[in-house]
């Protein structure tokens, strides 16, 4: 299988827009700042990434995550030249938690929110007059599997082109039960690192069209999509198993027909949790063996935080990024790996130059929802 990736949008506490998101990252600028959404002396936690555009002075406002979702199809339809009328274009997004945080502000301060508007399909059905809108909510995998079911419309012949986004935006009940599993209360994410004592999250929305082969033209491509597999081993609520983080990996190369020996980088999943880090590293040592150390390795939620349900797919445009360009970004706080990942050839520091052609994107959620994406530079 092979689609052409012909447009890219995001926006993320480092940055609006693909080219400023991508820049920060490599320059290693993170969005970490102290919790601004709502009143901290509740928390132990003090920090979040979270984008930084809400009125001045003011609180928390509603609708803030379908406003990034929209700018990101915006930039990403504009990229692949697509014009403003999406009605013949499906658009599936992938959430954890769509817009709860605007239900939050209503329930508990009255704001002022049309329940309607819980629905990402309200405001893009306005917008671009978009007819087919899908969510899908599957945790922190969410924009990946919907990026495998986009891939799967574009084969079945039911689309020639589809747009995949996915968003998430912090929410007080997310933040206070993240806030109260942590033994100690983390400052930062540091992904791998020996040191590390839990994840925070971030705001985010990211956006792809994608389009089958011989469907028409327009837009540069900018890579090409060489398989998702995405699976549910069901282990464990919050505990990653090895064998399935596996099975997603090896299930991606078979589909992709390539070997571990061929991946080039691989876009970590990376949370800083206790538990995932050292799960995932076992699996991409068990996939990888003796080629372990050969693909560079990179995790950019050290400086976008947790943005849960889109990170994936922000992941993957990094990755396409990346494979255009030869910059990889750094992972921000990595100073000694975890035993797992002793062997992996982190980009710490400063970013990484290197002559790419092919990239693995993981992401991979609560109860074992996993997916993994492999990606292909465009002049392939």
């Amino acid at each position: 299988m092979s689609q052409a990736v012909v447009g890219l949008g995001a926006v993320t506490s480092v940055g609006d827009g693909v080219d400023e998101v991508f820049d920060a990252l490599c320059a290693g600028r993170s969005g970490r700042a102290g919790l601004r959404g709502f009143d901290r002396s509740r928390f132990r936690a003090q920090h979040a990434y979270e984008i930084d555009d809400r009125p001045a002075g003011g609180g928390d406002v509603p609708g803030r995550a379908t406003r990034w979702l929209v700018r990101a199809i915006e930039e990403a339809a504009e990229d692949a030249g697509l014009g403003e009328d999406l009605a013949e274009v499906p658009i599936l997004i992938g959430t954890g938690l769509r817009e709860l945080r605007s239900a939050e502000l209503k329930w508990r301060d009255g704001a002022e929110f049309d329940l309607a508007a819980l629905h990402f399909g309200t405001a893009l059905r306005a917008r671009f007059g978009a007819v087919r809108t899908y969510t899908f909510s599957n945790a922190c995998s969410a924009s990946l599997y919907a990026l495998a079911m986009g891939s799967d419309l574009l084969a079945a012949h039911g689309a020639d082109t589809v747009i995949v986004a996915g968003v998430d935006t912090l929410t007080e009940s997310m933040y206070g039960l993240l806030d109260r599993v942590h033994m100690e209360p983390p400052d930062r994410v540091r992904p791998f690192d020996r040191d590390r004592k839990g994840v925070l999250m971030g705001d985010g929305a990211a956006a792809v069209v994608l389009r089958r082969d011989g469907a028409g033209s327009g837009g540069r491509v900018r890579g090409r999509l060489r398989s998702v597999h995405v699976n549910c081993d069901a282990y464990h609520v919050t505990a990653p198993d090895p064998d399935g983080v596996a099975e997603a990996v090896r299930g991606a190369h078979r589909l992709a027909g390539v070997k571990p020996e061929d991946i080039d980088l691989v876009l970590l999943h990376g949370t800083g949790t206790l538990l995932n880090d050292e799960a995932e590293a076992t699996a991409i040592g068990r996939v990888f063996g003796p080629h372990t150390g050969s693909p560079l390795m990179t995790a950019v939620k050290s400086m976008t935080g947790h943005t849960s349900g889109g990170s994936g797919l922000l992941s993957l445009i990094v990755a396409l990024r990346s494979l255009e360009s030869g910059r990889v970004p750094p992972t921000v706080g990595l100073r000694t790996p975890v035993a797992e990942a002793a062997d992996f050839r982190f980009v710490q520091g400063t970013s990484a130059l290197a002559e790419l052609r092919l990239a693995q994107v993981d992401a991979f959620g609560f109860g074992g929802v996993n997916a993994v994406a492999v990606v292909e530079r465009a002049d392939q």
